[in-house]
């Protein structure tokens, strides 16, 4: 059924909600320049909750002993239709995604106070979308206007995320399957930037690689603004400019992922343009890619998730004390993070409908537990800008190497398969 996995997703949140009702809005259209829109792309909890593809559409849970799942959507208008594409409708809507009933979005404000009324609590984003707060309080305005009628507005407000993002936490099967797909697609990607490479070409050829393989393969798109970052931009972390060109002697660092059904890849390689790493390249490489080895044995059930990033780290100090960047006993460089200037991240975060997706990495002072299902990235990295301090033959070299993985009842499973030892790059790049 169309609306499997979503109808049972709305079916747990509902029994979190006690007799309360949620108002989950998608996200609004937004111009690029004058009449002219980015490209649409739906609000992750709404998405979570329906599959719902539209603008103009917002969800509302009521609980209670009879619990409804209502859709507000555009109507049907076939004007609009030539202009924009096809509309399901409320009521087509409502049938194929499952909800128990479906009004015009033009309804929505008015029929929300009576919807919200007499509801011990409102769950809501609030903070998330201006406009949307704006809504929400006059329609608790409006219920309390009527409070000599014998309506009563919620007395309490909660934010809906903390809910669903213990819920977006674990993956089910349907999310796997489509984050599976787009780690594919952008492993190709990543295979075929590398095949692409010559020095002398610029960066945003080797970006134009990338998303011609994405859209290729039948992704939605680029997950995030790609990163494809030469010699020394490598060092910095969130390079998206992609205009320089690639020497024959650097390395280019590519941070690149895409989109399948609103679900992300993201992954990172580094490679030597000319195809062949050099000794120094060779030997910081090494480092990094140990450091992500450690990392990804370190994950496994039961275990804090700061736990892959401590691993990874022991690894990169060692390493930056064997190249001579640091100088001292591991444990207290670790310890004044003396490692920051060359290390400045941690290893990893949540994947999922976000690149940097929902939900806490602490509860209280105490870092969140692996669970089976969970998905994350792991990806260390060294970045040695020039410094007085930092021999010569490292100035410029910056590596990070990212992986997407899922944590498993064993461990975990490293998902993405784009080239990356030593011996795959230069093989792949090999140019009899």
């Amino acid at each position: 059924m169309k609306h499997e996995p979503y109808s049972s997703r709305r079916s747990a949140l509902l029994k979190q909600l006690g007799d309360g009702v949620a108002v989950i809005p998608t996200a609004p259209e937004r111009l690029r320049n004058r009449d002219s829109h980015h490209p649409y792309r739906f609000d992750s909890y709404f998405w979570y909750l329906s599959g719902f593809p539209e603008p103009e559409a917002v969800i509302v849970l009521l609980g209670g002993n009879e619990p409804r799942s209502i859709l507000f959507c555009r109507e049907k208008n076939e004007e609009r239709e030539v202009w924009d594409g096809f509309r399901y409708g409320p009521q087509t809507a409502g049938e194929a995604f499952g909800f128990d009933e479906a009004y015009a979005f033009s309804e929505f404000e008015a029929r929300l106070p009576e919807l919200i009324a007499n509801r011990s609590t409102l769950w809501h984003a609030l903070g998330h979308d201006a406009e949307w707060d704006l809504k929400i309080v006059a329609a608790l305005n409006t219920v309390r206007a009527q409070s000599r009628a014998g309506k009563r507005a919620p007395g309490e407000i909660r934010d809906l995320r903390e809910a669903l993002d213990r819920m977006r936490l674990l993956k089910d099967a349907h999310e796997a399957g489509h984050m599976r797909r787009a780690a594919a697609i952008a492993s190709a990607g990543h295979a075929r930037a590398m095949r692409a490479c010559r020095p002398g070409m610029a960066e945003y050829e080797l970006e134009a690689e990338l998303g011609y393989e994405f859209r290729k393969r039948g992704a939605d798109g680029h997950a995030y603004s790609p990163i494809v970052a030469g010699g020394r931009n490598a060092c910095v972390l969130h390079y998206i400019e992609n205009n320089k060109l690639l020497g024959e002697q650097a390395m280019v660092l590519i941070d690149a992922g895409c989109e399948v059904n609103g679900y992300a890849s993201d992954i990172t390689r580094t490679f030597p343009v000319n195809g062949r790493f050099s000794p120094v390249q060779r030997d910081v490489y090494e480092i990094v890619l140990a450091a992500q080895n450690a990392a990804l044995a370190a994950i496994k059930p039961g275990t804090p998730f700061i736990a892959y990033h401590d691993a990874a780290l022991r690894v990169l100090v060692r390493g930056m004390i064997d190249l001579k960047l640091l100088a001292g006993n591991l444990d207290d460089l670790i310890a004044i993070e003396a490692y920051k200037p060359y290390y400045m991240h941690r290893t990893g975060h949540w994947l999922g409908l976000d690149v940097h997706d929902a939900g806490d990495y602490k509860t209280g002072d105490e870092w969140v537990i692996l669970e089976a299902g969970m998905a994350l990235t792991v990806e260390p990295g060294l970045y040695i800008r020039p410094g007085a301090d930092v021999p010569e033959h490292l100035h410029g070299i910056g590596i990070r190497i990212e992986d997407d993985v899922f944590v498993t009842c064993e461990g975990c499973e490293v998902y993405t398969s784009a080239p990356k030892t030593l011996a795959e790059i230069e093989e792949v790049m090999r140019r009899d």
